[in-house]
């Protein structure tokens, strides 16, 4: 029997990754997480203001998440900020686990200070998109809902 990681669990199911459909920067994680999950077995996307959203997320539970990133992991977890930040690095090839496992260790509230400065400038870094998903090949774009 070979033995698992903590992580390899993590590794084997797949999350579903909202993201902003206006942010240049959210469009460019997707494509970050897209290139580093070439057979679609970790994530699935959807924009943040459709209808998968909608269906997934009461509105009791969105009241107080973020207009940028937001992870629901298979047991229901809902994910924001820098701790959805860190869990989808986590779910990543070694170097980026490492990379979310250091990042976990700093106290949360720090971590949520700088995501919330970075969030607020997020829109400024790079071009808005001309749709809510990223322009991507037919067998990519079927990894994402409405």
């Amino acid at each position: 029997m070979t033995p698992t990681r903590p992580d390899d669990e993590l590794r084997t199911e797949q999350d579903r990754v909202f993201y902003d459909g206006t942010c240049g920067v959210c469009h460019a994680t997707v494509r970050f997480l897209l290139r580093r999950d070439p057979d679609g077995s970790r994530f699935r996307f959807a924009p943040l203001h459709g209808e998968t959203f909608d269906r997934c997320v009461s509105q009791q539970a969105r009241q107080g998440l973020p207009e940028s990133l937001v992870i629901i992991r298979p047991n229901g977890d809902i994910l924001s900020r820098s701790n959805g930040i860190f869990h989808l690095l986590r779910r990543l090839s070694w170097g980026w686990r490492v990379l979310g496992h250091i990042g976990a260790i700093v106290p949360r509230p720090i971590r949520d200070f700088f995501y919330d400065r970075f969030a607020t400038i997020r829109h400024h870094l790079l071009a808005t998109p001309d749709g809510p998903c990223p322009v991507l090949p037919a067998e990519i774009l079927a990894r994402f809902d409405p």
